[in-house]
């Protein structure tokens, strides 16, 4: 849950809610209504946040980690035999 994760971090650099507050431009209490999970910060917060404390958005959102490889410039065909390929992976689990 981001809530917990704002309070961890947070705590982790040994900031109170006023300091970090400061650093982002708004009150205390927006910071405190994060980590109670009263309200959740806009996308625009949750990317300075994860500059801030140097994290990706995906780890502050609960969003698993995955890896992503650009197509760009190959046909249709091409894609489908990587993720043919990528399916078959997954299916053998041996490797």
């Amino acid at each position: 849950m981001i809530a917990d994760k704002i309070k961890m971090l947070r705590e982790k650099k040994g900031i109170t809610q006023a300091e970090l507050a400061k650093k982002l431009g708004i009150t205390r209490s927006g910071v405190n209504a994060w980590e109670m999970g009263i309200s959740v910060p806009s996308t625009q917060y949750v990317v300075e946040l994860s500059m801030f404390f140097k994290v990706s958005a995906d780890y502050l959102l609960g969003i698993p980690s995955s890896a992503t490889v650009s197509v760009e410039g190959l046909s249709d065909r091409q894609i489908a035999s990587i993720v043919e390929i990528i399916e078959c992976y997954k299916e053998k689990q041996d490797f």
